[in-house]
């Protein structure tokens, strides 16, 4: 702390031989501040050694007027209420903080916190990693330990979502996301070779039936869309989504522990990729002895240049690449 006082404001100096005690002049956006620091025992100034080397000392006249400060002595006590274990980051403007959380499973989680000049009479604008809107109520009394238990309580009120999709991502391979996130509601789930199904999770009823789309050749999509539609009232309400599928698919899904993901990463046909950007080769010829996959865009742009493919409304219809046997891809809707 003193290399740095002495180095960026020269005309501060210590008034005991502990250097505890410093006064004289910093420099903020072209003018001269009288000062005076008291620094406690440990040296340890917290927020307020922050304070002094990123708004005093880095200031640049480029930057934003400076809070009062009251501001500052207002978000150091709200610090020191809420716990400072609580902060994971702050920025050089003391504008925005990152608070961290744990939910009662020990999941840990991270929301962001932007303070208005007027803190806390105007209300912060708070984000996190969530599959709900982040709302606050707030009041001039409010503070960031009233930020902190609501999202807290939000957490704890999506206990149960996450629950049903870490078990997913635990024990069956997860085609997409490809590293899914806290606000990620959908997973593509692999069942064998080119064969995935994709399922939406109500975030307010987590174990009801999810919005399901099978993916894949259609003579093997086929039987599972019956079983599903045929076994659709087995659908248990106390087991987990995981566990429903199984039994209303009569199958069992592929996981880490019995398969290698690289199983179920084939490769477009087309551009040899198995990664286009976010996507994942999903169409998939449906001859039997061919089920090649290719990427939507790939097949879409690849059937356009054929003279002999054809269009029906958004409907492309050609012939495989690979076995010249039909196949059809929906137009892409992705921009030039």
């Amino acid at each position: 702390m003193e290399s740095l006082l002495v180095k960026e404001s020269p005309l501060l100096l210590p008034l005991n031989k502990e250097k505890t005690v410093y006064d004289g002049f910093i420099t903020v956006q072209e003018r001269d501040f009288r000062i005076r620091i008291l620094l406690p025992p440990d040296h340890q100034l917290k927020l307020a050694n922050v304070l002094f080397q990123e708004v005093a000392l880095k200031c640049r006249p480029e930057c934003r007027s400076i809070p009062p400060p009251q501001y500052y002595s207002q978000l150091i006590i709200e610090m020191e209420d809420l716990g400072w274990d609580k902060l994971v980051s702050i920025d050089t403007e003391f504008r925005t903080l990152r608070l961290r959380a744990e939910d009662s499973s020990g999941r840990q989680h991270v929301v962001t916190v932007k303070l208005k000049p007027k803190h806390p009479v105007e209300a912060p604008w708070c984000s996190a990693d969530l599959p709900v809107p982040l709302a606050m109520t707030w009041t001039p009394q409010s503070s960031l330990g009233h930020v902190h238990t609501q999202f807290l309580l939000l957490l704890e009120s999506l206990a149960e979502f996450w629950a049903v999709l870490d078990e997913i991502d635990e024990k069956t391979w997860v085609l997409e996301p490809e590293k899914p996130s806290r606000a990620d509601t959908m997973r593509r789930i692999a069942i064998a070779n080119n064969v995935s199904i994709k399922v939406e999770v109500d975030t307010q009823h987590p174990k009801m039936l999810p919005e399901c789309c099978l993916l894949g050749a259609e003579h093997v999509v086929t039987p599972l869309r019956n079983k599903l539609n045929a076994n659709m009232h087995l659908w248990n309400p106390d087991c987990s989504i995981l566990q429903n599928l199984r039994d209303v698919l009569e199958i069992e899904f592929p996981s880490p522990a019995t398969h290698e993901k690289s199983s179920f990463s084939a490769e477009c046909g087309i551009c040899y990729a198995y990664r286009l950007e976010s996507a994942i080769p999903d169409q998939v010829c449906n001859d039997p002895r061919c089920g090649q996959p290719f990427h939507q865009a790939c097949l879409y742009e690849w059937l356009r240049g054929l003279p002999s493919s054809r269009q029906s409304f958004n409907i492309v219809f050609g012939e495989c690449p690979y076995c010249s046997k039909p196949i059809t891809v929906k137009m892409s809707t992705q921009k030039p």
